[in-house]
């Protein structure tokens, strides 16, 4: 079972590049910010709570997350894979996330990342805002509060991931298609 972590900033295209790599590989995508999104339309007590911090640009508390996660590794059938997307985010989840993995004699296999510019993270999600009316994307200091939270608590996982022989940085800032090749070009390779 192969275990990929997509990663970059809001904003970098992980969503746009996502689908692809799940056809691609077989892969079951597990986008925490869609599970969340999922429940917050369905007004669970899990939603209600997560609706909260959401639009504050808070994150979730990892036990939840990691509590999603590993109902779905043990629920989901028929794939090749996973790709993990908006999870792990910090060191402490990451550190959960390879306890869960192993209690499953696997381990991570490779953490894509997609990077850009803070200028670009504010330009895409705007203009994300206006598309999809989401409504955690629209406000600027929002907004500024999830860059800052990202390079404050998800940034330091570069390290973890790279100590560990699995991190590999794409450049985000090209074309969709270009990206996409990178990323199988990686991909192709664990």
């Amino acid at each position: 079972m192969k275990y990929y972590i997509l990663f970059g900033p809001p904003g970098a295209g992980k969503g746009t590049q996502a689908s692809a790599m799940v056809e691609k590989y077989n892969l079951c995508h597990l986008s925490t910010g869609e599970l969340l999104r999922g429940e917050m339309a369905a007004g669970t007590p899990l939603g209600v709570q997560a609706k909260a911090l959401v639009e504050a640009g808070s994150l979730v508390p990892d036990e939840i997350v990691e509590g999603m996660i590993e109902n779905k590794f043990n629920s989901v059938k028929d794939v090749d894979g996973f790709l993990l997307d908006g999870f792990p985010r910090t060191a402490k989840q990451a550190e959960a996330l390879d306890a869960m993995v192993a209690k499953r004699g696997e381990s991570v296999t490779a953490v894509v990342s997609i990077m850009i510019p803070d200028s670009m993270i504010m330009e895409r999600i705007k203009h994300r805002a206006a598309i999809e009316g989401r409504a955690d994307d629209a406000r600027e200091d929002v907004i500024r509060h999830r860059i800052e939270t990202y390079h404050e608590k998800t940034e330091p996982l570069i390290e973890y991931y790279t100590k560990a022989g699995k991190y590999v940085e794409i450049d985000g800032t090209g074309t969709i298609d270009g990206v996409r090749e990178s990323i199988f070009s990686v991909m192709d390779k664990y």
